[in-house]
């Protein structure tokens, strides 16, 4: 997989894997700017740390549907996983939208966060296995980047249906998750083209049905390509018997064998959790509140943010594969921290506005998208092939469980003062900088390398002699 050149093919799995980000984004967006709507008496008549709630319940839902499907996933395939998992999403999203107070809408976003946890695993790991390392690094931070495609469509969305002068305060909150829904339909479509990744393939006993996907795919992707042959592999490794996996041995795995790789994993995640689910699901509330931004005018607010945090990473992403991993994690964390500190003074001391205050965290989360986009791309890619989708549903459910604490704090914070905005911002960002100084100490070189050469797999007799190019 590691020789093939780029082309159509790929581009079809990143347009049908990398959905899944865009579908968290428009959730993520949804709520954030329905925040206000639904403490309106019309609505639900929630309060704002319940709106804070109402987030933790969804980040909860994806940290125990990252540990359910992962475990399923590493069993019983990637591709089984994440095609019923994008189902649990669009069920549970309709149902939010027929929801009638507080309880109701809290399981029913729970149970939106265990589709979308239960995808993260399934398609990174997926993802992963299937792209180039050469093109690993970039292309894995342009799809996590491509959660703020998302959040703009969730942004444009919100505009109309949440304007009381063109649908009515209780009818326009609750089209915003039925219409979103639509999107993820058409995606269950485009999946049904994606194989099975040939790598879990081999590593389960299935030689002959992972030997037919990759012919398969050579020959597609020789016809895109209109080429006669393709590169000679550059090295092997020699697989035995499936080896049986327990939780035990991801506990071993990271804990003994990559104990430091471990520490900068959950490091990274935890920190860049906080920071977005702090900031990003109270965004709308410091725009309302201090800003006096209508509700229904938040949107236009989202969208210039929503494009910092994707050219972050499109933009810096050819970087990580170049520079390298390391210093640019580093430099993205400690940049997106010191900023966010200094943002925080001035809302504090007034000195910023609604268009200045979204200027100041566009620019920040340019930087912040781009490293946080790394960490998950770090965590799926240092750990060997057999555990890869539990060791991502492991760190992303130690960073959401840290994280649900941001959307309640900030809540908490933002009824209270601004000067209580600028400790808890001056909290996320010590956090990140934190980040930015593991990454230098324990950060891995995984620049242009195959995964089998970055961690070997369980069921390999020899380490390889030669990385795969």
């Amino acid at each position: 997989m590691d020789r093939l050149p780029w082309s159509r093919w790929h581009w079809l799995i990143v347009a049908a894997l990398g959905i899944t980000w865009i579908l968290d984004g428009l959730e993520v967006t949804i709520v954030g700017a329905l925040g206000p709507v639904l403490t309106h008496k019309a609505t639900l008549n929630l309060t704002e740390s319940q709106v804070g709630l109402t987030a933790s319940a969804y980040l909860a839902g994806s940290v125990a549907g990252s540990f359910v499907f992962s475990y399923l996933t590493d069993r019983q395939g990637r591709k089984k996983w994440f095609m019923i998992t994008l189902l649990l999403y669009l069920i549970a999203t309709v149902l939010t939208a027929f929801s009638w107070n507080l309880w109701s809408f809290m399981v029913f976003r729970f149970l939106t966060g265990a589709g979308i946890g239960g995808e993260y695993s399934a398609i990174n790991s997926a993802i992963d296995e299937l792209i180039p390392a050469r093109e690993r690094g970039h292309t894995d931070l342009a799809i996590n980047g491509s959660w703020w495609l998302g959040t703009a469509a969730g942004a444009l969305l919100t505009i109309p249906l949440l304007n009381p002068d063109l649908i009515a305060e209780e009818l326009g909150w609750r089209l915003c998750f039925a219409l979103g829904a639509i999107l993820g339909i058409a995606v269950v479509l485009v999946r049904r083209l994606v194989p099975e990744s040939p790598r879990w393939l081999m590593t389960h006993g299935r030689v002959e049905e992972a030997e037919r996907i990759v012919r398969d795919i050579e020959e597609t992707v020789k016809r895109d390509e209109g080429i006669e042959t393709l590169p000679e592999p550059n090295g092997y490794v020699t697989v035995h018997a499936h080896v049986r996996v327990t939780f035990g041995t991801v506990v071993r795995e990271l804990f003994r064998t990559y104990p430091t790789r471990t520490v900068l994993g959950i490091t990274l995640m935890v920190t860049q959790s906080f920071l977005y689910n702090a900031i990003f699901f109270t965004y709308a509330f410091i725009l309302t509140k201090y800003f006096n931004v209508a509700s229904g005018g938040v949107g236009l607010y989202v969208l210039p943010f929503a494009v910092g945090n994707f050219l972050g990473p499109l933009l810096l992403g050819r970087f990580f594969d170049t520079v390298g991993r390391k210093p640019m994690i580093a430099f993205t964390y400690a940049t997106s921290g010191i900023l966010l500190a200094i943002t925080g003074y001035l809302f504090w001391r007034g000195y910023l506005n609604s268009v200045t205050q979204t200027i100041a965290w566009s620019i920040i989360f340019f930087f912040a998208s781009a490293g946080a986009s790394a960490a998950y791309l770090t965590v799926s890619e240092v750990f060997p092939m057999e555990i890869r989708a539990m060791a991502i549903a492991f760190f992303f459910a130690v960073a959401q469980g840290a994280g649900t604490v941001g959307p309640w704090l900030f809540g908490k914070l933002i009824e209270t003062s601004p000067v209580s905005v600028f400790y808890g911002d001056l909290v996320a960002a010590a956090f990140m900088v934190v980040g930015a100084i593991v990454a230098t100490l324990f950060g891995v070189k995984a620049e242009r390398q195959s995964l089998e050469s970055l961690a070997t797999p369980l069921c390999v007799r020899k380490p390889l002699a030669v990385p795969v190019e």
